[in-house]
This record gives C-alpha cells, sequence and structure tokens, in this order.
C-alpha cells in the first residue's frame, strides 16, 4: 500500500446540466490521471475514483473548490494501484435506480431518515425494539453483513419498495435500521420510508465503509467482508475480528472469492474457490458450462475432450449425490 489512492463519495445536489457537468469533469479526470466511474444526475454526484497520492488530492481540491461540492466528504483507502481499468464520467436520470413515479421519489435534500453516527449505530443494533435491513443486492449480503441483519434477496435496488411492502409486517412499530456501502442508497430510501409512513427510519452514516473506519466502533458486529464495485471487490471492515460468512456457490464450503460466470450472458457473480472455478469451467450450470461462448473454455484453450472429461466428473458426483 501506498503511493495510490481510492476515492469513495456522493451527494445529493442540484445539477442544471448534467450532461455537460460529465464532459468537462471527465476532461478533468483524464488531465489529472484518474480512474474510476462517476454518475451525475440533476439530483447530484456519485462516484468512485482512483489515482496516485497526487492526483487524488488535486481532485479533491477541484470539488472543494466548487461551493456545490465545499463540504463534500471523501472516504479515503490507500491502494497498491488504480482501482479500474479507465475512467468513466456518465449523465444519468438517478444516482440510484429506484424507477418511482414522481410523487413516490423523495428528494433526499428535503426528506431522509435521522443520521446515526458508527457510535450511535453500535449501540442501536443493542436494542431489543430495532429491525436491521439491509438495502443491497443480495450478492453483497452473501459476501458480508451486519449481524442479524434483515435479507430482502433482491436483484437490483429498485426492487426494495416491493420487499418493504410484502414484509411490513417484519419491520413496522420497529425502529428500523437501513444500511448500504457509502450511504447513497439508505439516504434516498429512508426518505421513501417514510413517505410509506414508517415513523422511526434511522440510517447509518456514511455507510459501511465509515463504520469501518471508526477508530472506536472498528467495524464490531459486522460479520465477512465488504462488496466494493472496483477491481478490489471486497475490502476488510471489522478489526476486531473476522468473521467469514459467504458460502461457494458449489459446494457451501467458506468463502470469500467473487467470480463471474463464464457465460457472458449469464454473467452473474459467484462466490467460488479457485479449486472449484476449474472444476466447473466457472458455469454456474450445466448450460453456461457448455455455452460455446464459454470465456473460461476459451481462456484456457480447451478440448472438447476435456470439456467431456470435466463434465463427465461432474455428472458422476451428482449422481452419487442424489
Amino acid at each position: 500500500m501506498g503511493d495510490y489512492r481510492v476515492l469513495l463519495y456522493y451527494k445529493y445536489v442540484d445539477i442544471e446540466d448534467p450532461e455537460t457537468f460529465a464532459k468537462e469533469h471527465l476532461a478533468f479526470c483524464k488531465e489529472v490521471g484518474l480512474k474510476g466511474r462517476v454518475l451525475v444526475a440533476k439530483e447530484g454526484i456519485n462516484g468512485t475514483v482512483s489515482g496516485t497520492v497526487e492526483s487524488t488530492n488535486k481532485y479533491m481540491e477541484m470539488m472543494h473548490n466548487d461551493p456545490r461540492f465545499a463540504d463534500l466528504t471523501f472516504k479515503v483507502d490507500e491502494h497498491e494501484g488504480h482501482a479500474f481499468k479507465k475512467m468513466h464520467v456518465r449523465p444519468r436520470k438517478e444516482l440510484v435506480t429506484l424507477r418511482l413515479d414522481e410523487e413516490e421519489n423523495p428528494d433526499p435534500k428535503e426528506l431522509t431518515g435521522e443520521f446515526l453516527t458508527p457510535k450511535e449505530w453500535r449501540e442501536a443494533m443493542e436494542r431489543d425494539d430495532v429491525v436491521i435491513v439491509d438495502t443491497r443486492n443480495d450478492y453483497e449480503y452473501e459476501l458480508g453483513h451486519f449481524r442479524g441483519a434483515l435479507n430482502p434477496d433482491i436483484d437490483n435496488f429498485r426492487e426494495l419498495p416491493e420487499w418493504v411492502r410484502k414484509n411490513r409486517h417484519l419491520i413496522e412499530g420497529k425502529k428500523i435500521l437501513m444500511y448500504c456501502t457509502g450511504g447513497i442508497r439508505c439516504e434516498k430510501f429512508t426518505g421513501w420510508m417514510i413517505k410509506e409512513g414508517f415513523e422511526d427510519v434511522a440510517q447509518l452514516h456514511g455507510g459501511i465503509v465509515t463504520y469501518g473506519k471508526d477508530p472506536e466502533v472498528q467495524g464490531e458486529l459486522w460479520d465477512g467482508k465488504c462488496y466494493v464495485f472496483d477491481e478490489r471487490i471486497a475490502v476488510d471492515i471489522n478489526r476486531k475480528e473476522h468473521v467469514v460468512v459467504g458460502k461457494d456457490y458449489f459446494d457451501g464450503k467458506p468463502c470469500e472469492r467473487f467470480v463471474n460466470c463464464a457465460n457472458p450472458e449469464c454473467n452473474k457473480q459467484i462466490l467460488c474457490s479457485e479449486e472449484n472455478e476449474h472444476k466447473y469451467m466457472r458455469g454456474c450450470t450445466h448450460e453456461c458450462r457448455v455455452h460455446p461462448r464459454n470465456l473460461y473454455v476459451q481462456e484456457h484453450n480447451l478440448t472438447q475432450e476435456e470439456i467431456d472429461r470435466r463434465l463427465a466428473i461432474i455428472a458422476l458426483e451428482e449422481k452419487v449425490a442424489q
């Protein structure tokens, strides 16, 4: 670690012309040598960028010199190199995709849940009258989560409102604690919860990443790792103890290694050991293993004979297990 850093940040703020902003922002990022992904919408900005200490300092200075971002908080991680391959700045309709009707869609600048510091969050989790809700996607939860948190088991953030409505009985009448990676999803979604009639809704200020860096709580009561949307894939949170909660997709053994299914038409993210990646040719199903565009097969130049040999071993093991 040392010469490079990763910056994670967001802010809900009015940006009048996201398209022009995105073009100018991209030019600056490339000029100072950053790589990453930044989303810009009329409602604000959300980004993760990587670069040298010098280039990230220039970026933070540039942002703080803009009155709209003068109080922007950056979450900073040291890294051994770039965490991205390219630099993208893209205009979007929404920073986080809920696709709600205009009257349903909350404005976080006007309506959001109570912010809890890491210490307040740690204390709140110990209470008997609370329910903890993970607002992230299913694969993020599988890798790591707060102890006792409910898993909505959703593929996309936009599915969360439907889950809440179907499972209202699980959370109604309690203090609701909601969390996500950096805070951006909760800052919007807790506002939606209040609109739905939930009265006592709180969010972890700064998200999981900030909680893990807090010198007092040190990530306590977090199990597993935290999924991040860059080449690091996972980062440590709990600095007091590490409990592995991830399970290998194929054999259920403890695992914290993500791979994408080798079938590009599937591309499902699964937890998988290196041994099982080779055994199953990185295919999450038989159909994906025999798919004509299987990337694992191409990368390793497997002959049809070798493919058939591996498939026969899998089939035999499945038959014995039945």
